[in-house]
């Protein structure tokens, strides 16, 4: 993964700062001390090239949703023991309830009259089963026994847009066009969808960190490698031991351009991550160390 820059392709700088959880003992290697440091790494970093890297490295941190159009892999559509589909799964009945994007739902169960709506940005707790307009039965948590748990902005549009219609305790059943499901995607059901969903519980998530009042530069206290990484300790950690390049390692991480702009962090999502040291970019590769 080599990725050299210069004054003159230079594309991006970025502020990265990360925050080392926990040590993990891969492959005989020496266990890192919990916890580490909060780091705060400034150096030449290529943005783009991160964010393209950003999914094979942090895959992990991902809550993986059945109605996510890229990533519903961990869910085989067509469980056992088929839940017959609704009289009105052919089209949405008259006294439905449509939004401005055509998404259609009616209430099958009132929640509490009190409870919040989720937010995008929210993890939720549901039970749902899905069929297409014929219906056929494609995916169930219930028929698995299982509720399913998710951030509500990593699945089909349907979904994050209804969800927010809902509040805890409530049931409704959606009519979700393609547009705002699978979008025709191979291997994933076609056309309409229709949706029973009940909302169980709302996991709202951290707000993300703010802009650091150096992110436009290096401070003069900040700690220089030969290489150009700058960087200056936030929290000191306890141990003595730091982890090596073939390592694995877990952190909190949140990145800023120099204008402020957070491109990423592991801080809303509300799990850190863990990746093996010498898969990340250089500047991360040195700096964890």
């Amino acid at each position: 993964m080599s990725r050299s820059l210069s004054a003159v392709n230079l594309t991006q700088k970025l502020v990265v700062r990360t925050a080392c959880l926990r040590g993990q003992r891969l492959q005989g290697c020496r266990k890192v001390e919990p916890p580490s440091k909060v780091l705060q790494i400034t150096g030449c970093s290529d943005k783009s090239f991160f964010a393209s890297r950003r999914e094979s490295l942090f895959a992990s941190v991902v809550t993986i949703g059945t109605t996510h159009p890229s990533q519903a892999r961990a869910f085989s559509f067509g469980a056992r023991n088929d839940i017959p589909a609704p009289d009105d799964v052919a089209a949405p009945p008259t006294d439905a309830e449509f939004t401005a994007s055509g998404l259609a739902s009616v209430v099958l169960q009132a929640g509490t009259s009190d409870g919040m709506s989720p937010v995008a940005a929210d993890k939720v707790t549901v039970d749902y089963t899905g069929w297409t307009t014929d219906g056929k039965m494609f995916d169930s948590s219930v028929s698995r026994g299982k509720k399913a748990t998710f951030p509500l902005n990593a699945v089909i549009k349907g979904w994050t847009e209804g969800l927010q219609l809902m509040v805890p305790g409530e049931k409704r059943r959606f009519w979700i066009p393609e547009e705002l499901a699978y979008k025709g995607m191979p291997g994933r059901p076609k056309g309409m969808l229709v949706f029973d969903v009940e909302l169980f519980s709302i996991q709202a998530t951290p707000k993300p960190p703010p802009v650091p009042e150096d992110v436009a530069g290096v401070p003069e206290n900040a700690e220089v490698t030969a290489s150009g990484l700058a960087s200056r300790v936030l929290i000191e950690g306890v141990g003595e031991t730091r982890p090596s390049a073939s390592q694995t390692v877990t952190v909190n991480y949140s990145g800023w351009t120099l204008d402020g702009e957070l491109f990423d962090s592991s801080i809303p999502r509300g799990q850190p991550i863990s990746f093996p040291l010498n898969r990340v970019i250089k500047g991360w590769t040195e700096g964890v160390q």
